[in-house]
């Protein structure tokens, strides 16, 4: 363990290092000095005045638009462009996954080519929906809310779009090459090394526009929703080129496998959906959120407490008690970044439900951010050792990480989506029913899906721990539960289908006119 475990070390002390010059130019700049109405300089209009909701799709747009909006055409491409092909790798990777959801109970079904078998489709539809998807989605997000909270125009777009090429040969040479066998045969670690280094390139590519943007900023403060972002910019970096460094085996590769899963979502999918939320939810609604300063708490403590929640994964494995013990510590830590999301996000949306029922993209926000809370307490109480030994390797574990990865950030990139185009486009949604029917589609199909494996993985755990009934049985009961699986992960796919279709839609919607503009109803006057 010393390569692995001295490597880890290393590398933990070197991000406190970076994470302590953060903090101390951060003091030194007087970014802790906040009160309250630093959470409404992401409103165009004065401090302390109502602001109108901001969503073309619900109230119409928008008399004035904000500096740094973006409207640069090539920007404007670039995030249409990143949207669309991570829209296009979510439908894809959810046929995988449908394919091989059904594969479980249906195991004799399409078993003439290896390719096509469960332990191939699987991995591809978890690379295809984590590199392709939520990154790809995420990073659109971030270069259109980024020039927008730096009220400055985005730097390097160019490079940004050779960074979009990149990343996208290297998720398609990526699911092909698992397509093939060839992988590095650790979760979600399977794209092989050699192709990781498009995906880094690419990465750095994206990188650099945004970081050149936050340097070049025409604001003092800055928003909660832009630290986030600024900690998964040097968060995943590191993540991603230690974790596919070939030097990790056995035992090694388990440990740095689990601090790597985990942290993707904790330390980049994660700041790409909280602070989505932390933006788009007072936009919407017109109002900033409940407390400023416990959105910075949180930001902090996610920073301090989330980097080596993933060796729980471990508990019972060859690996030292204290990484272990370490592990289930930082996840019940966890509640307090978790509760300060949840004190500003649900407060917020929970007192303006008149907004909730009239905005189809808070909806979706305000849902996933909801999903957030429950992912993250599930996850902290799943740490502990009571819990961790009966939903061990059972499909808790995959309902669970569903709750987090999908219901929660992809729900937000959802809403954030809907939220934004009309924006970038000056175009309205032509068809806002289906918008209903997607949100409908997602929100029942992941319940269908979540409940069907948390109650049959529990099942199957009590039923694994029990020595009198035999192995074979807590894989038979599941045989129902597998089907609702299947159920709920074709209502999403076909909410997949409908979310793509909206977009091509958009393409070819009227562009705003006149009478469109200026049609918000204040918020303190909406009932």
């Amino acid at each position: 363990m010393s390569l692995t475990i001295g490597t880890m070390m290393a590398l933990s002390f070197v991000v406190s290092l970076i994470g302590l010059a953060f903090l101390i130019w951060a003091v030194a700049s007087k970014q802790f000095r906040v009160d309250q109405s630093d959470a409404e300089v992401i409103f165009s209009g004065a401090e302390g005045e109502d602001h109108a909701p901001d969503d073309p799709t619900s109230f119409g747009f928008q008399e004035d638009a904000e500096p740094g909006e973006g409207t640069d055409t090539r920007h404007r491409k670039l995030i249409f462009a990143l949207i669309g092909f991570g829209t296009f790798w979510l439908v894809l990777g959810s046929i995988f996954g449908v394919i091989a959801s059904l594969k479980l109970h249906l195991p004799d079904w399409l078993t003439g080519s290896a390719p096509l078998s469960f332990g191939r489709m699987r991995t591809m539809h978890l690379n295809s929906v984590i590199y392709g998807w939520l990154s790809l989605a995420g990073i659109g997000v971030a270069m259109f809310l980024v020039p927008r909270l730096f009220k400055t125009p985005l730097r390097g777009v160019n490079l940004a779009w050779g960074g979009l090429v990149l990343w996208n040969i290297g998720v398609a040479v990526g699911v092909y090459a698992i397509a093939t066998g060839w992988t590095d045969g650790m979760e979600w670690l399977e794209i092989p090394w050699q192709v990781d280094i498009l995906l880094a390139a690419g990465g750095a590519c994206f990188a650099v526009p945004l970081v050149l943007t936050a340097v070049n900023r025409n604001v003092h403060h800055i928003y909660v929703t832009a630290w986030y972002y600024l900690g998964a910019l040097v968060w995943f970096p590191v993540l991603f080129v230690i974790g596919n460094l070939p030097i990790h085996t056995g035992v090694q590769g388990a440990t740095v496998n689990w601090w790597f899963a985990h942290n993707v979502l904790g330390l980049w999918l994660t700041p790409i959906g909280v602070g989505a939320a932390y933006y788009v939810l007072p936009k919407i609604i017109g109002k900033p959120i409940y407390s400023y300063r416990l959105s910075l708490l949180g930001f902090w403590a996610l920073a301090l407490f989330y980097s080596q929640v993933g060796m729980h994964h471990l508990i019972g494995g060859p690996v030292p008690t204290w990484v272990v013990t370490l592990s289930v510590v930082q996840s019940v830590m966890m509640f307090i970044p978790v509760i300060a999301v949840a004190v500003n996000q649900h407060v917020l949306w929970a007192t303006n439900l008149w907004a909730f029922k009239q905005s189809l993209p808070l909806r979706f926000v305000a849902f996933g951010a909801v999903m957030y809370t429950l992912a993250s307490f599930q996850g902290s109480m799943e740490a502990v050792r009571a819990v961790n030994t009966v939903t061990h390797f059972t499909h808790y574990t995959v309902a669970h990480a569903h709750l987090g990865a999908y219901a929660f950030v992809s729900l937000v990139l959802f809403g954030t989506v809907y939220y934004l185009m009309p924006i970038l486009t000056g175009r309205l949604w032509p068809a806002p029913r289906l918008i209903a029917l997607h949100f409908w589609l997602v929100a029942i199909g992941f319940g269908v899906y979540f409940f069907s494996l948390s109650i049959g993985g529990w099942l199957q755990g009590l039923a694994m721990l029990d020595a009198s009934r035999d192995w074979l049985e807590s894989m038979q009961l599941m045989q129902p539960y597998l089907e609702g699986r299947s159920v709920g992960g074709t209502l999403m796919t076909l909410g997949h289908l409908l979310f793509a279709i909206n977009l091509l839609s958009l393409v070819f919607a009227p562009r705003r006119s006149t009478d469109a503009v200026g049609t918000a109803t204040p918020a303190t006057s909406a009932s």
